[in-house]
């Protein structure tokens, strides 16, 4: 007997249809799986068998074939377990075929007494259930709140693969679909922050310039000595960011879910992500790829934060690999059969000692690095890199009357407001814009017409780029830099004041900067 059981394959962060089709025969003594299955799709057959005896089922003796279609497609993962299993217990007629076979997806992975494990990619499989007009999803319990945040399908969380069964033999009336307030869900989470700017004593100089990037969607680099707040500081960007829409929600949600980085408790994300990964980190781990791609950190903070902290630690060629995604939001991965694209579209922080020994320009402290020292240790960045940092802010140690003193300091919330009218204001910019959002993200084209400078401020830009030694590359850095400064006051010109404060933020573009 033949049945065809609807399944689905995660490819980059969407979800492809696949027919797993089960043919059983009397004669024969040997099961098969065609379709360019990986080790763990092949080694599902003995994961079915163990979990269809437990259950007082039997495994044929016979021959099988199971084929995933579409043949030419790479399948992968544990996920096809309990399509199998049906499949086998269909076409053997130990369970009567049931008309919702044709009108729900069915994915999840077995355990060998037949417990429903949670799988990868629940949300992109649910989004790909409802584009293809499916009545609903069945799936492991531990996935099924990730995948009811899609509505207009019905999702059942199933914990045995007896559930799944008794669900076919009782037509649907065994289990209710679970049901989410996605609306509620999304809004209830989006203004807790475990980290506050009210926490932070002193810092004003680089509370604005973090503000500042907040508000044009700015790479940042902190350049100062060990102890003086750099990753501090950095871990409370995320909670002056504009808050998720809710299409960006379901954009990181679906990465973090193929990435299986996505807990069982967790239904959305609903904060902008914060990835700090080690400067162990390997290249592939941190752009993406694997033998089957998966997508790296970069990816995972897709409509958030990247920050590498300790950046001279990181591997050159691991830093060199983050210039092209940078640029183009995204990332290409390409193997012999296989092309995909993950979105990484990311704010990217990072801090540093100005030298080996971290204590460089330390208005106490005495550097004990020997001569040249300081320049070979920023030589470990690229210029090119460098190039792609919108904004470079020298950071100092925080003196003991701030530490100790009690005057109030201005919490997030007041930041995130003047952040998010700004943002509004470059929403309304570049609304005719396809792919842009903030002023980081203006193309060369659009500075002339939109960072109008008037004679004064010219002359000041030009003055600094000749005594400074600023490079030629900074000044398009300098002008979107300027233009976020003046949106945060709500001014339609670039005045001279927002210039100058641009062109402070630029101390690694000065030539012999480090002595």
């Amino acid at each position: 007997m033949f049945i065809k059981i609807h399944g689905s394959s995660v490819h980059g962060v969407d979800a492809i249809p696949i027919a797993v089709e089960v043919n059983w025969t009397a004669q024969g003594k040997e099961y098969c799986i065609v379709g360019l299955p990986d080790a763990a799709v092949k080694e599902s057959v003995r994961r079915v068998e163990s979990a269809l005896k437990s259950n007082k089922f039997e495994m044929p003796r016979t021959r099988i074939v199971i084929n995933l279609a579409p043949a030419d497609i790479k399948k992968s993962g544990t996920a096809f377990d309990l399509p199998i299993a049906l499949g086998i217990l269909v076409a053997s007629e130990q369970l009567q075929p049931s008309n919702l076979l044709n009108e729900f997806v069915i994915m999840g992975e077995l355990s060998l007494d037949g417990e429903l494990r949670h799988i990868r990619g629940a949300l992109p499989i649910a989004l790909q259930t409802k584009r293809d007009g499916f009545k609903g999803l069945i799936l492991p319990a531990a996935n099924n709140k990730e995948a009811a945040m899609v509505n207009q399908i019905e999702v059942y969380g199933m914990h045995t693969l007896m559930d799944v069964v008794n669900f076919f033999r009782t037509e649907g009336k065994s289990a209710l679909p679970t049901k989410i307030d996605m609306n509620n869900e999304f809004l209830q989470q989006q203004i807790k922050f475990k980290n506050d700017f009210a926490e932070v004593r002193g810092q004003e100089n680089i509370k604005r310039a973090l503000e500042i990037a907040a508000a044009g969607g700015h790479n940042v680099i902190l350049i100062g000595p060990p102890g003086a707040g750099k990753t501090m500081l950095a871990k409370r960007l995320p909670s002056i960011l504009p808050p998720l829409t809710l299409e960006e929600a379901l954009e990181s949600t679906k990465i973090h879910s193929v990435a299986g980085k996505l807990s069982e408790e967790t239904t959305l994300i609903t904060k902008r992500p914060f990835r700090s990964p080690h400067h162990t980190i390997s290249d592939a781990a941190l752009v993406g790829g694997g033998s089957t791609p998966q997508p790296g950190e970069i990816s995972l903070a897709h409509n958030g934060v990247l920050f590498l902290d300790e950046l001279p630690e990181f591997k050159r060629t691991v830093l060199e690999v983050m210039r092209q995604p940078m640029e183009e939001r995204k990332v290409s991965i390409s193997r012999t059969k296989l092309a995909i694209d993950f979105p990484a579209s990311f704010m990217l922080i990072a801090s540093m000692n100005p030298c080996p020994c971290g204590f460089y320009n330390h208005p106490e402290k005495k550097c004990s690095c020997p001569p040249g020292a300081v320049t070979k240790y920023l030589n470990k960045i690229s210029g090119p890199l460098l190039d792609r940092i919108d904004l470079h802010v020298e950071v100092t140690p925080v003196t003991f009357s701030h530490l100790t003193s009690n005057q109030v300091q201005e919490d997030s919330n007041e930041i995130r407001k003047r952040v998010i009218s700004a943002r509004n204001i470059q929403e309304m910019r570049f609304k005719h814009k396809n792919g842009i959002y903030s002023n980081a993200q203006m193309e060369s084209t659009d500075l002339k017409k939109l960072c109008v400078l008037n004679n004064e401020s010219q002359s000041l830009i030009k003055k600094a780029m000749e005594q400074l030694s600023l490079s030629a590359r900074a000044y398009d850095r300098i002008l979107k830099v300027s233009r976020t400064i003046a949106d945060l006051e709500a001014s339609g010109e670039i005045g001279t004041r927002h210039v100058a404060e641009a062109i402070h933020y630029r101390n690694l573009d000065r030539e012999g900067w480090g002595g």
